[in-house]
C-alpha cells in the first residue's frame, strides 16, 4: 500500500468513528507537594517557581517579586514586557491577597516538572465550547521558567496577541 491510499484510509476510519468523550483535566488536591524535588538543585528551583505561582501570580504580593524574578528577566508572552520592573508594572496594580496554605490554592496546578535549569507547570484551563452554546470545557496551560542563581530569568507560555476589542 503506497502512502496516500494508507492516509486516506486512516482519515476515513478516523471520521467514522464515535466521538470520544474528553476526560476533563483536574487539579491536584494539594498543588504545593508538587514543588518539592529529592535531588536539591531541582527542589530550589521548583521552589523558586512555587513563590511565583503561589506569592506571586495568586496572591499579588509584586513587592516580593526581586526575591524570585532577576532584574534581566526575559519575557516570551507577547502580552507582557520584558524586564523585572516592567513585569512588576504590568501586574502590581493587582490587590495582595493573603498567600494561600497548601491545599487552599485557587490555581488549579496539575503538573510540576524540572529538568537542569527549567521548571514547568501544567495548569486546568477552562473555555467555553464553541460547539456547545452554555458548554465549557477543560484543556491545559503551561508556564516554563528557566532558573539561574535562585530566581527566574527566563518565561514561556503558549500565550497569544488577543484581536482588539470591538
Amino acid at each position: 500500500m503506497t502512502r496516500q491510499p494508507a492516509l486516506a484510509l486512516l482519515l476515513v476510519l478516523l471520521a467514522a468513528a464515535p466521538a470520544m468523550a474528553q476526560v476533563p483535566v483536574t487539579r491536584h488536591p494539594d498543588p504545593e507537594s508538587l514543588f518539592t524535588d529529592k535531588d536539591p538543585q531541582l527542589h530550589a528551583n521548583k521552589q523558586v517557581v512555587l513563590h511565583i505561582v503561589r506569592d506571586l501570580l495568586e496572591a499579588n504580593h509584586w513587592s516580593e517579586a526581586p526575591k524570585w524574578i532577576a532584574p534581566e528577566y526575559i519575557q516570551h508572552n507577547p502580552n507582557v514586557p520584558t524586564g523585572l520592573d516592567a513585569v512588576m508594572k504590568f501586574f502590581g496594580s493587582r490587590k495582595p491577597t493573603p498567600i494561600p496554605d497548601r491545599k487552599s490554592w485557587r490555581t488549579p496546578v496539575v503538573a510540576v516538572t524540572a529538568s537542569g535549569d527549567i521548571v514547568t507547570v501544567a495548569f486546568v484551563r477552562e473555555y467555553d465550547d464553541p460547539r456547545k452554546p452554555g458548554a465549557k470545557y477543560t484543556t491545559t496551560w503551561f508556564d516554563m521558567w528557566r532558573i539561574r542563581d535562585g530566581k527566574a530569568v527566563e518565561h514561556w507560555d503558549p500565550a497569544t496577541i488577543a484581536p482588539p476589542a470591538r
